[in-house]
């Protein structure tokens, strides 16, 4: 569910006609609703109600200050992947110990940045990474607690750039290192096993392989206990799926919730959970203007003032996101086919292709529907473009809550040698 619907013939966001945005702040600009960032948090805590739960939202998903915001107001954690991101979630009002750390690559600096700030976890991908952790620990005195992220090969995800859980995916431990690496921890000063973790990807509408990796986890669990390791979490990542399209039907928060509530249940575990998307996605819309029309022999090009540096799931993931027109069509609107790109220098600069839709004038505007996450964060200013604006919504009012940097700001940030000055 989402707050984005027609009004007096203009598509509005909760009370906000978004072309009152687009006059004010310009295109293109994406647009987030209050109203569906805190309905999604609560749809999600009140499946998991009387279960000992870490809802820590997925920073990577939108990091957005006032989308942390509104999200600690409903009382969300945070799943961080870069020192930066602990730093926007600390910002926000996350207190540390309801953030988990996941990635790969953790710097030293990000360790002691975590250490020194006491987060509720450290999610462990490899060995090296554990025996660096544990001597940057040692160095100030601290413990880290920690789960190691296991993989266990099992495939899900709506692409397979977001599939995380297979032997050859670089997330994780493998399977069968996962006992020796616990026992290693034993024996490591700086360091206290505490969970494990498993995440086997992103946009995952069919429960099942979800079940199969966690009864793999929880069996890993029981056999870690039996072998003497006090372990009293298990994180079990994020994944849920959104409806992008009106054929795609996700298993609700409330199925999902059973389904982890059957698997865990009798083990006294603290279960943490990481939604990004599931939280995000349907909670924003990125706003668009028309450029040009552009015939060619076999299609017609809608040419638009965003570019795949604004959006960039279409060419990452090859991405579906609905396109509306922000002036409601009626019922005799012609349909016209486009292929709809935008401005970058490169093939992949393309949103849609043969997209069947309502036309749309030259100076007319459209709302990518389904963007909340991993649009804006994804953003680039490749091509010397400014970073996309982005806006909060909170009933009839709303913020200006990213402004677009000018191009002396951008260029600022670089300076000359002195040779060339």
């Amino acid at each position: 569910m989402h707050h984005f619907n027609y009004e007096d013939g203009h598509l509005h966001c909760e009370g906000v006609d978004l072309n009152e945005i687009a006059d004010q702040i310009g295109t293109p600009v994406y647009v987030y609703s209050t109203a569906t960032l805190r309905r999604h948090a609560r749809v999600i805590a009140a499946a998991f109600d009387g279960m000992d739960c870490l809802i820590a939202y997925s920073v990577k998903a939108n990091g957005n200050l006032a989308v942390l915001k509104t999200l600690a107001s409903e009382g969300c954690g945070a799943d961080v992947v870069s020192g930066g991101e602990l730093k926007r979630a600390l910002t926000a009002g996350i207190p540390a110990h309801r953030i988990v750390f996941s990635g790969v690559g953790k710097t030293r600096e990000e360790m002691v940045l975590a250490l020194e700030t006491g987060i509720h976890q450290f999610n462990v991908e490899s060995g090296a990474e554990l025996i660096e952790l544990s001597e940057v620990a040692m160095g100030l005195g601290k413990v880290a607690p920690v789960a190691l992220r296991v993989n266990p090969d099992v495939a899900a995800g709506g692409h397979p750039n977001i599939s995380t859980g297979k032997a050859g995916d670089k997330f994780g431990v493998p399977w069968a290192d996962a006992p020796e690496l616990y026992h290693q921890m034993k024996a490591l000063p700086g360091v206290e096993a505490v969970g494990v973790d498993v995440h086997i990807g992103s946009q995952i509408g069919d429960l099942e392989p979800m079940r199969a990796a966690f009864k793999k986890t929880i069996g890993l669990v029981k056999f870690l206990r039996d072998a003497g390791h006090d372990l009293k979490r298990i994180d079990l990542g994020g994944g849920l799926g959104i409806p992008y399209q009106a054929s795609d039907s996700p298993a609700p928060p409330s199925d999902y919730a059973q389904m982890i509530r059957d698997v865990t249940e009798g083990l006294g575990l603290q279960v943490i959970l990481e939604p990004g998307r599931v939280i995000a996605g349907n909670a924003g819309v990125m706003v668009s203007e028309v450029l040009y029309h552009k015939p060619a022999p076999d299609r017609t090009f809608l040419i638009i003032d965003a570019g795949m540096n604004d959006l960039m799931r279409p060419a990452l993931y090859q991405a579906h996101h609905d396109i509306l027109p922000l002036a409601e069509p009626s019922a005799d609107t012609p349909r016209t086919t486009y292929d709809i790109v935008g401005p970058i220098c490169e093939s992949t600069d393309k949103f849609a292709a043969q997209r069947k839709m309502p036309e749309v004038p030259a100076g007319g505007r459209i709302a990518f529907m389904s963007s909340g996450a991993y649009g804006a964060v994804l953003s680039s200013q490749y091509n010397a473009r400014p970073l996309v604006a982005e806006v909060l919504v909170d009933g009839d009012q709303y913020a200006l809550v990213r402004r677009r940097p000018s191009f002396d700001e951008m260029i600022q940030l670089e300076q000359m040698p002195d040779w060339l000055s």
